[in-house]
Formats: structure tokens, sequence, C-alpha cells
């Protein structure tokens, strides 16, 4: 029994999008080339490693193989980078991910430098939330990403940016003109929350208030979050990245209690790093050091 890379490359590609046609798409190959593909691992392994619906899914034993798949295709499309370019110098297309406030305050600093120094390399970006941005880190999907308050540690990870929170008021809010706000002066507020990160820490800031986390809505977009508060429906907590987002009849007002967020720009930290992606982060600290 052999197992190819080529398989391997159409399995990835297949449970990422979903149908053989978009995968096809993606690895530029016929829709036969990857149903073939397919079929082939299938019987090597003596049963079906996708479940054929719309869209394709992969089953049990499929979920277990892909994950030794993306190491696989990593770890050859590195070989392939590293012949091309004994230097490792950033080249190609390199898959980045951040969430929105990073995408907002800190990312264009950082594409304009790496744009300046690497002309030969295209960078890919996907905005994401905090917990969407690691999972895509570490399953493959991205090189690059910029996290939020990371679990994990690798030795060439670089602190990128750091802020607090801002409570998000509209300008006749009997609070908008103070200094700073104690969340516990929120209580009798409604309180919009963005689930695209930082629950955690809005949870925290709550708590350290002695007050109860009850949010009454719920939404994915910044932008909507902040539309909600123009209206009148409520008040939220944002980060401070976030400044500059709100628009006309908004205030930010920094938050009394205590708490930082940290973003940092790493490769993932249980798979090889792609070549060229260290290159980037240290080219990255020699601009902030000089």
């Amino acid at each position: 029994m052999s197992v190819a890379l080529p398989q391997l490359r159409a399995l990835v590609a297949v449970v990422d999008t979903g149908g053989f046609g978009a995968a096809a798409h993606r690895l530029g190959v016929s829709q036969s080339a990857v149903s073939h593909a397919i079929a082939a691992l299938e019987r090597a392994a003596g049963r079906p490693v996708v479940a054929r619906g719309v869209p394709i899914t992969p089953t049990l034993l499929g979920r277990r193989l892909v994950e030794h798949a993306r190491i696989a295709v990593a770890e050859a499309a590195a070989a392939e980078e590293l012949l091309r370019d004994p230097a490792e110098n950033p080249s190609g297309a390199v898959t980045l991910a951040a969430p929105p406030t990073a995408c907002h305050a800190v990312l264009p600093g950082l594409l304009a430098g790496w744009s300046a120094e690497y002309p030969e390399l295209r960078i890919v970006l996907l905005e994401g939330e905090d917990d969407e941005v690691v999972g895509w880190l570490e399953d493959g999907t991205v090189d690059l990403a910029i996290v939020v308050d990371p679990d994990f540690g690798t030795t060439e990870a670089l602190p990128v940016a750091a802020d607090g929170f801002q409570v998000v008021l509209r300008t006749d809010h009997p609070l908008a003109g103070e200094r700073s706000v104690d969340v516990a002066d929120l209580a009798d507020d409604p309180l919009l929350l963005s689930t695209g990160g930082c629950e955690r820490q809005i949870r925290e800031l709550y708590r350290q208030a002695g007050c109860a986390f009850t949010p009454t809505h719920r939404v994915r977009q910044l932008s909507t979050l902040f539309s909600m508060v123009r209206a009148g429906i409520g008040v939220s907590l944002v980060p401070g990245l976030a400044a500059g987002m709100e628009g006309a009849g908004l205030v930010l007002v920094p938050v009394a209690q205590h708490l930082r967020r940290e973003l940092v720009l790493t490769g993932p930290a249980r798979r090889p790093w792609r070549p060229g992606v260290a290159q980037m982060i240290d080219a990255v600290r020699a601009r902030r050091a000089a």
C-alpha cells in the first residue's frame, strides 16, 4: 500500500473546499484527476475517506488522514520552495490571517514594509475571529498569523501590538465626556457583544467590576456593533485598536479596569514553518529596532 503526494493534496483541497470541482480549481487540475486521486486513497484504505454529499465532508478516517496530509503537503511545499531559493528569501504567495482590529491598525504598516523589502512576495490575507485565526494557523490554512493572547509560544514569535479596552457610547450618552468609565457604571445599559473575539477578556472586565455579564445581543461584525450603538440599542466594549472604526456619532472611552491584550505575529506552533516566514518576522523585528 502506498500513498502519493498528489492524492494527499487532493484530499486536503476537497476537505477545504467541500467539492471536487472547487478542489480541482484550487489545484489547477481537472476534476477527473481529483476524483481519481480520492478513489485511489479509498482503494488503499479499503473504505471511504469522504462522504459524497453537498458539501463533501470527510469521514472519520478522512478527518484523521487529512491531519497527516496537511503536514505532508506543507513539508513538500517547504522543500520545493527551499530548492528554488536556498537563501529562503520570502517569495511567491504567503497566506496571513488576522482579526479585524489587527487588520485595521497593525497590518497596513506590516504589509507596506514587506512589499518594499520583498517585491517578489505576494500576501493573501484572511480576516477572521480570534479562534478562527488560531485554527487556520494550526491546520495549515495559513502560513502566518497575528494571534491575540496566544496560549502557545514559538521562539521566533514577535509581539506587534498591545491595547486595552474602550467603551463604545453614543456622543449623547451621560458618560461620553468622562476620561474613563468603570464597567460597573454600565450596569443599566444593554450590553452589545461582538462574537469576533475578546469575549473572554470582556467577561474578565465584568468580573473585576463585580457585575453580571449578560449580553443582550451578539453580532459578528464590528460595523454592525457600531451601528447598533449608534441607534441607541445599547453600549459595547471593544479593543483599543478599534479606534477610528467607530464612525460619526460615537465615542470610545477607556475602561477604568486594567486589562490588556497582546497581539503576536507568529507561525504555527505544532507544524513546520514555511520557508521565508521567519525572515518576514525578523524583517519586522529589525525595522522596529532601527
